[in-house]
């Protein structure tokens, strides 16, 4: 079928006559009549049957209709694109991966940010674990993908946003008012206090529990978790200490909570990912500026 043809299908599709699908596609009944003749005697079967003046497509015309369907979404993505380059805005998508921490505060001020340069760009956002955030960037199956900690592969550019560290977050009232005032603990502050784990095999995770026995604290978790902001929770029920990264910490409630320094530093750097092989684009830069100017801000 040629497009011509495909264009006549659906429009008789919609309008369920010729006179409807001429009006549509502001043509006339004898050209849609002569189109749709012409598609038949290609494809070889019949498309539709006239029933009571109305046309009926037949079982082969609902079996290609959805087809059809998504071949006109292709088409209307193609044309959203062309007038974005006819307007000189190439990048009208753009396709982000992110880890979860970086998803509930970072990235809304950042595209809040990002949305006054460029507000006519459409963004897709995808949380995913660090792995999957690589592979999907080797893959090209996004823009850009923000993640933490090193993630060095030879089909990626990897560039630094921000240097972030990890921070204490405590139910109002557990720790002691002198550390409070202080404004930070250190590892052996804690180690008689409830401290929800992460898991170990969080590059973040890894590092707290690697800097844990270089100071030879020992520490049970009676509660162990996967991802920061489930440990944020729990420790806004008042269920231990959260040790997660600053990026978390911004979800924090302050009437509930406190949010301390760690001493020492575990730094949780914060790196920008994109595809070697696809030039970085005008808008996808502008957003990883963003990002930089929104972290610089919470710092």
């Amino acid at each position: 079928m040629r497009l011509r043809h495909i264009e006549v299908f659906n429009a008789i599709l919609l309008t369920g006559s010729v006179s409807g699908a001429a009006r549509l596609l502001n043509v006339t009944q004898p050209a849609v009549s002569r189109i749709l003749k012409h598609a038949e005697i290609q494809l070889g079967f019949t498309l539709f049957e006239r029933t009571k003046g109305r046309l009926t497509p037949t079982s082969e015309a609902l079996t290609l209709a959805p087809h059809i369907d998504r071949l006109f979404v292709q088409l209307d993505e193609v044309q959203r694109l062309a007038g974005n380059l006819r307007s000189g805005r190439g990048g009208g998508a753009l396709r982000i991966l992110t880890v979860l921490a970086l998803s509930y505060e970072v990235l809304p001020r950042a595209i809040k940010l990002f949305r006054q340069r460029h507000a006519d760009v459409s963004i897709s956002i995808e949380a995913q674990h660090s792995a999957q955030v690589v592979s999907s960037l080797v893959l090209q199956e996004a823009d850009v993908g923000f993640v933490f900690s090193a993630a060095s592969h030879p089909a990626l550019n990897q560039e630094p946003v921000a240097e972030g560290r990890i921070v204490c977050v405590a139910p109002a009232g557990l720790l002691p008012d002198l550390l409070v005032s202080r404004g930070w603990v250190d590892l052996a502050d804690l180690a008689s206090l409830p401290v929800i784990g992460l898991d170990g095999r969080d590059p973040v995770g890894s590092n707290l529990a690697q800097a844990f026995r270089a100071a030879e604290v020992g520490l049970v978790h009676a509660i162990t978790v996967q991802t920061y902001h489930a440990a944020l929770a729990l420790a806004h029920h008042g269920l231990g200490v959260a040790l997660v990264d600053g990026c978390t910490a911004l979800s924090a409630d302050l009437t509930r909570m406190v949010v301390l320094a760690l001493e020492p530093i575990v730094p949780v750097p914060i790196q920008a990912l994109h595809p070697t092989q696809v030039p970085a684009s005008l808008v996808m830069r502008s957003f990883v500026d963003c990002v930089k100017q929104v972290l610089a801000e919470a710092a």
